[in-house]
């Protein structure tokens, strides 16, 4: 049996990691499948990793490594030794209070912003050395709107697929192949000011994976929205996992949505992961009727709520009424 050791912080200074976690790989692990859209990358179902590569080094893959991953600014560390890793073909939460550090951790994972101590690795790039490269292997889905509201749906996709250099010979049909798989098709010629928030969020998926890229970071991805729309956004997430092998990062403050939708979470509590697992073994550490908020509490020593600052309110509320 495989075992995939994660550890957070490392108290060991000779390189080893403290082993806070030990975790069976195989609840994220996925199948090799045959792609129906010929995309020339393989797709997956749920099951056991088969992917010649892994079977050479006898261990998963991994879409995102960070090594002491450390963000300070000025005098506060933000993220805090920070060691966590993702397999590949998971879809994984990051939990924690306002100010835990998820955010700062998304955004050096995306390149926006460098590290001041410690490494990361996304899709076997560094973030660092590699930045540019990495920056064409992910896409990223913030609370900002990255829509436009003037322009239709198609009008919206082929800006990005000019941005992300799809050739001319595909733009039409990779579009098209968007718009239909988070069920747009009809609207992509409607302006997206007329869209709902759920056809909002999906359009802005959409944009995000039209290159491809095997790894996808969103930033409270269902914020905002009713609870149809947010299970739609749920589901499609799913099908991309399934048919494109995505692995996917998410933050969420919705501990249904983790609990739901993530095979693997962590949660952080003032710049360090707390605890790591999967949401059942979380639960089963906390008590036998522990819930998701019962291990929120218990890991990051606060309420799922806690309010935030004035900053923190306002993004939300103004992604609330973007999407409202």
């Amino acid at each position: 049996m495989r075992w995939l050791v994660v550890s957070s912080p490392s108290d060991d200074r000779k390189g080893r990691p403290a082993l806070s976690q030990i975790i069976d790989p195989a609840i994220c692990d996925a199948r090799m499948t045959t792609d129906p859209d010929n995309l020339n990358r393989p797709t997956y179902t749920s099951g056991h990793l088969s992917v010649e590569s892994s079977l050479e080094s006898h261990a998963p893959a991994m879409a995102v490594e960070t090594l002491d991953l450390t963000r300070r600014f000025g005098s506060l560390t933000a993220v805090d030794t920070l060691n966590i890793a993702v397999t590949a073909g998971c879809i994984f939460g990051l939990l924690g209070p306002n100010g835990a550090g998820k955010t700062t951790t998304i955004k050096m994972l995306t390149t926006g912003l460098a590290p001041t101590a410690g490494s990361a690795k996304v899709a076997g790039l560094d973030i660092v050395r590699q930045a540019v490269e990495v920056r064409r292997r992910i896409g990223y889905v913030s609370q900002m709107l990255s829509a436009d509201g003037g322009l239709t749906g198609y009008e919206n996709l082929l800006l990005f697929a000019r941005i992300y250099g799809i050739p001319r010979v595909e733009l039409r049909q990779r579009i098209s192949n968007a718009l239909q798989f988070m069920d747009l098709g009809e609207a992509g010629r409607t302006l997206v000011r007329n869209y709902s928030g759920g056809m909002i969020r999906r359009l802005e998926i959409a944009q995000s994976m039209l290159h491809r890229p095997p790894v996808l970071f969103l930033d409270e991805p269902t914020v905002g929205l009713d609870p149809v729309a947010r299970h739609a956004v749920w589901q499609h997430l799913r099908e991309m996992r399934t048919q494109f092998g995505t692995t996917i990062l998410m933050t969420t403050h919705d501990m249904e949505e983790a609990d739901e939708l993530c095979e693997m979470i962590a949660i952080m509590h003032r710049g360090r992961v707390a605890a790591v697992g999967s949401p059942a073994s979380l639960k089963t550490q906390v008590g036998a009727h522990a819930n998701l908020d019962d291990v929120f509490i218990h890991f990051a020593g606060s309420a799922v709520d806690e309010g935030g600052s004035y900053v923190d309110s306002a993004r939300t509320r103004r992604t609330i009424e973007r999407l409202g």
